[in-house]
């Protein structure tokens, strides 16, 4: 296949990115390299994926409509998946116009191009965040007409856009909602790089709460392919994506001690009120529309994590996580 995805120096589009060059799709990636967090992770992941001769890299914003043009001009592409976002709970409350600007408004000049070139299959990622606060597990049908930051409203304007163009113009849209994604080359702003980063520094550690919040915790390889799956024709889903097992914060700090034979020295702090207190994904739509569920444990997955921040501590431990 042909096709276009957008924030591809990101996290999860940086692996969905590489597991379609191996199967020897052409991948047309494009990201503004922002900094929203340390660029030094995103340059990383690209030059990662620069190695494949099936991939071409562009510069670009979503939000730029003229810019984004000429590519779908030039390559005729199958599908689309954005994978572009201004991501994080806390951070939204403090720039919410840049969330809207980029999810909503985004995922609109996308949505639009698809439209004007006949492009049939749109992929949306989408968030767990969107669920606030409800009675667990959380399942694709629950009302999500109660965001708790701006990042989740943004996500939830995303998906009704999705709705309407597929309603309009007929064109297939897969919504994958993550759970708390995480593993190698992660994001410098969540938990996991945080605590990893900071417990083998001997720095102290933030933790909202009492560490006693939950979380569906779900591998970066399992959420990139599941990803993938969502390619195939399925008219109009929203799937979840997580691990379908919630562990507390504590736990997972457990874990990355152990993984990094290092002792954390936590600072409590209060609560986020923007912060869920525990995230389950009910994934039963996921195995029946797609074959999908997770192969990596918590505990494997911190493991390949801590490997992964160990071989490449030299130039990591310059990130700056938080």
């Amino acid at each position: 296949m042909n096709l276009l995805v957008t924030g591809t120096a990101g996290f999860i589009a940086s692996k969905v990115t590489e597991l379609l060059l191996k199967r020897g799709h052409k991948v047309v990636g494009i990201d503004n390299l922002n900094d929203a967090y340390d660029v030094r992770l995103k340059d990383w992941r690209l030059k990662q994926l620069e190695r494949f001769e099936n991939f071409t890299f562009h510069r670009l914003d979503i939000t730029a409509h003229t810019q984004l043009e000429p590519l779908f001009e030039e390559f005729n592409f199958e599908a689309v998946i954005n994978l572009a976002a201004r991501a994080g709970v806390r951070a939204s409350t403090e720039n919410p116009s840049l969330y809207l600007d980029t999810n909503i408004m985004g995922t609109l000049n996308l949505l639009e191009l698809c439209r004007k070139y006949k492009i049939k299959k749109f992929i949306l990622a989408s968030t767990s965040s969107i669920y606030g606060e409800m009675s667990l597990p959380f399942t694709e049908d629950k009302k999500t007409d109660f965001p708790l930051s701006p990042y989740a409203a943004s996500k939830k304007g995303a998906e009704a856009l999705c709705y309407t163009y597929h309603y309009l113009y007929g064109i297939d849209i897969s919504i994958p909602r993550y759970f708390t994604v995480y593993g190698p080359a992660g994001r410098p702003d969540m938990s996991v790089f945080i605590f990893s980063k900071k417990i083998y520094a001997n720095e102290e550690i933030p933790v909202y709460g009492d560490g006693n919040q939950k979380r569906d915790f779900t591998y970066i390889d399992d959420i990139a392919e599941g990803t993938i799956k969502a390619l195939k024709p399925l008219n109009y889903e929203i799937i979840n994506l997580g691990s379908d097992h919630s562990v507390k914060l504590n736990y997972v700090i457990s874990l990355i001690e152990n993984a990094l034979g290092k002792r954390a020295r936590i600072k409590y702090l209060p609560r986020h009120p923007a912060d869920i207190l525990a995230t389950w994904a009910d994934i039963e739509k996921a195995k029946q529309l797609l074959s999908w569920k997770p192969d990596v444990n918590i505990e494997e997955g911190i493991k390949r994590t801590a490997e992964w921040l160990l071989s490449n501590w030299e130039w990591v431990k310059k990130v700056k996580a938080g």
